[in-house]
């Protein structure tokens, strides 16, 4: 660590070298396929640039990487436990679907789905748990969970040969001992191996797997990397919109699902996580795809098992000894990851957080029920929108968590028009699991990979497409 802080300053008071270094790196990520579409031509692919990334691996603490690998399996679990259980995700949303019309109209169709009876016995999860360390006042440090994402997880694809390019420049800068330190982390093969097993236990060779995808298809390279792996395996995919989804497709009697003629074995959603991605005819197509045979990656309730809302009751005692009886020290696992969340629904609970969070707002984050980034509260915010929704019932639609005061390094970051300069950054581990269930039968289960994802520390929220954060690897230290 201390080697490459070195370098760093080196770097920083000789702007040739830096300019040439970072045009070098890249240069290298072109060549490795770290590429993505523009936000000027987001669905074109004709002009492309680099993935943002760092010019050099962030020093993260090997332990807590270590932690947040060995309890994702756990968490993989967790997720697939809860999605089974119809009577805790009605109470621990109860509020929610009052406060908040887009969880409420996904549970809408959860209930629909329920009472109609689920047609399809496998469930595939790719999810995400993303992590940052918590430096504490004392000097010590432990692992914080944000958040678990069970929907159109990303972070993988394209950035898998991000090692690649952190090897090089380190060796570029003598520091040949770090190089060796940069692990691999080829996520794409894993989180698709889940999809094709998916399609496999589905039986019909003819049939496909449908990427439903967003209108505004920046990402899409990352998608293609997927795409890669599941027709090497002769396994075809399609891409669909929801519009789409919506004009063309139908169930048959057996309520298997089709689409311009074409069978579908597998729907792995790209879209549908944000209420932006829905209209009437939008929810309708969500409705059709989760009344069908076709294996849902997630499936409706996995996606609600990913709501904030869930991660906060998850933290309230004896939850999680629900899912894990006689399993203490998976609890005690997954538990040490929780940092403090709290309800901010209409009762004495709530109203105690109420007053807690306007007491003291830089302490803590106001969550509301979306993905993606960029949807937080930080500060003054928070007390903003708390004395908007005061003691009414929209005050369930959003859950409060303590503020994570994360480890600070530095590096400098290279995405387009940011000037190469030295930031004071932080970084967020995510680590990427899979699991397969048939019937009562977990047929694969792992922890198929990690990312990191860095921002300057003048940043709250974060945010790939947001323009915020930009891709890395962990240096371990």
């Amino acid at each position: 660590m201390m080697a490459t802080k070195v370098s760093l300053q080196q770097l920083i008071t000789n702007p040739d070298r830096l300019n040439n270094l970072a045009d070098e790196a890249k240069e290298l990520a072109l060549l490795n396929g770290i590429i993505m579409r523009t936000h000027e031509t987001p669905n074109s692919s004709e002009v492309v640039t680099y993935a943002p990334f760092t010019l050099f691996p962030t020093p993260v603490p090997k332990d807590m990487f270590l932690q947040a690998l060995a309890v994702q399996t756990h968490y993989n679990t967790l997720v697939d436990k809860i999605s089974q259980d119809p009577d805790f995700l009605e109470e621990a949303l109860a509020g929610t679907i009052q406060a908040d019309d887009f969880t409420a109209r996904l549970f809408g169709i959860y209930k629909q789905v329920q009472q109609e009876g689920r047609t399809q016995s496998i469930v595939v999860g790719l999810n995400r748990s993303d992590y940052m360390v918590d430096q504490r006042e004392d000097g010590t440090s432990s692992l914080k969970q944000i958040e678990i994402n069970t929907i159109a997880v990303g972070g993988f694809g394209v950035t898998d040969s991000i090692p690649v390019v952190h090897r090089h420049v380190l060796r570029s800068v003598g520091l040949l001992k770090e190089s060796e330190c940069i692990l691999d982390s080829n996520k794409t093969p894993g989180m698709s191996a889940a999809l094709a097993k998916g399609w496999e236990l589905y039986g019909q060779q003819k049939a496909v797997i449908m990427f439903l995808v967003e209108d505004v298809q920046i990402s899409k390279l990352t998608h293609r990397c997927m795409e890669r792996e599941l027709w090497n395996r002769n396994i075809p995919v399609i891409r669909r919109k929801f519009d789409e989804v919506s004009k063309r497709a139908s169930l048959d009697d057996d309520k298997k699902l089709f689409i311009d003629g074409l069978e579908v074995a597998v729907v792995y959603y790209r879209s549908g996580y944000s209420p932006d991605d829905y209209m009437e005819q939008t929810w309708d197509a969500r409705l059709l795809m989760e009344r069908s045979l076709a294996v849902k990656c997630p499936d409706i309730s996995t996606h609600l098992a990913g709501t904030k809302k869930v991660q906060q009751v998850l933290a309230r005692p004896g939850v999680l000894e629900k899912f894990f009886p006689d399993q203490p020290k998976v609890v005690e696992q997954i538990r040490a990851t929780f940092a403090g969340l709290y309800t901010l629904d209409t009762g004495p609970e709530g109203d105690r957080a109420f007053a807690m969070a306007l007491a003291n707002p830089d302490a803590f984050v106001l969550k509301p029920q979306r993905e993606g980034g960029g949807n937080n509260y930080f500060g003054k915010d928070i007390v903003r929108v708390l004395q908007e929704v005061k003691s009414d019932k929209r005050r369930a639609a959003y859950i409060l968590m303590d503020k994570i005061r994360p480890r600070e390094e530095h590096n400098i970051l290279l995405r387009k028009g940011l000037p190469l300069k030295l930031f004071s950054v932080c970084c967020e581990i995510g680590v990427c699991g899979a699991y397969v269930r048939h019937g009562g039968e977990m047929l694969l289960n792992k922890a198929v990979g990690h990312i990191l994802r860095t921002k300057s520390i003048e940043h709250n929220d974060a945010g790939i497409m947001g323009g915020v954060t930009v891709f890395d690897n962990p240096l371990l230290i």
